[in-house]
């Protein structure tokens, strides 16, 4: 695992986290609900910020665009790591293979770097049929890895015992107001990322008063220590954002370090109603 008290990293540079052969940017571009061109806009304002992590997905509709933008970079494909993600009515056999090839064609790529199943609902494909099919797709060279999101535990364990190919990340929720200790220490034992999404809560983080006072002995944002407390945990970040100056100082995380007695008062923020996110028949029973 890679330092992540570097100074502000310069293009490229961001810190790397690495486990089962795979080697993730700890800082990525979160992309859910940003379309059309402010999708593509964003996507170029982070690449000449720094970024070389981009996260998108079937659903969010903006592959095309993601990919317009990797496109109008310049820069070569293969210095970007990609993500996208399995829709759940695409698991079954017949159209998982067909939606991923579809998922190339818009981001303009012959490999994705990292593939996820995005939520764990099974209902025409069983998990382990599914996660043959994610194995195929990698063993025929359209992903370079695979992983999954919004799984517990269980399910988790069951996708690994099932597993033709290592997966290498879960992705999942994760801020201050979310305790996953018991996930991200389950993810770890088995070697693998865990991958923090909604990072900033759905808007909750920057107000925050905790997170503003430990900040100002920084000289960096609330939002910034949110992301830092995360990296410094050995995850993976990807905040999403259409803003080009939040951008780029999400990037700014990287040449600072918070003290043992700062992480642990913003791990005593969670609370049992913190998580943002969870929809009725996708999500899993939390752990």
């Amino acid at each position: 695992m890679t330092d992540s008290t570097d100074p502000s990293p310069t293009a490229g540079s961001i810190p790397r986290v690495e486990a089962r052969g795979a080697s993730m940017p700890q800082l990525g571009l979160g992309t859910w609900e940003v379309e059309g061109d402010e999708a593509r806009e964003i996507t170029e304002v982070a690449l000449e910020a720094g970024y070389r992590h981009l996260d998108t997905a079937q659903l969010y509709g903006n592959e095309e665009e993601v990919g317009r933008g990797l496109e109008a970079s310049g820069l070569d494909p293969r210095e970007v790591f990609v993500t996208t993600k399995v829709w759940p009515d695409n698991f079954p056999r017949e159209r998982f293979r067909r939606s991923v090839e579809e998922s190339l064609e818009k981001l303009g790529l012959e490999q994705v770097d990292l593939l996820l199943l995005h939520w764990p609902r099974f209902r025409e494909a069983t998990l382990e049929e599914t996660v043959q099919e994610l194995a195929r797709v990698h063993s025929d060279g359209l992903a370079r890895h695979v992983g999954v999101s919004n799984f517990n535990i269980e399910l988790l364990d069951r996708a690994l015992a099932a597993a033709q190919a290592p997966l290498v990340t879960n992705q999942v929720e994760y801020h201050p107001f979310l305790d996953q200790s018991k996930l991200l220490s389950a993810v770890e034992e088995r070697e693998m990322i865990l991958t923090a999404y909604s990072p900033l809560a759905h808007g909750r983080v920057p107000g925050n008063d905790t997170l503003r006072q430990i900040g100002e002995k920084h000289g960096k944002s609330a939002v910034q220590v949110a992301l830092r407390w995360l990296v410094q945990q050995g995850t993976v970040v990807i905040p999403r954002t259409s803003d080009p100056e939040h951008c780029r100082l999400n990037m700014e995380i990287f040449d600072f370090e918070l003290g043992t007695g700062e992480m642990e008062r913003i791990h005593d923020m969670a609370r049992p109603d913190g998580r943002v996110l969870s929809p009725r028949g996708l999500a899993p029973e939390w752990d």
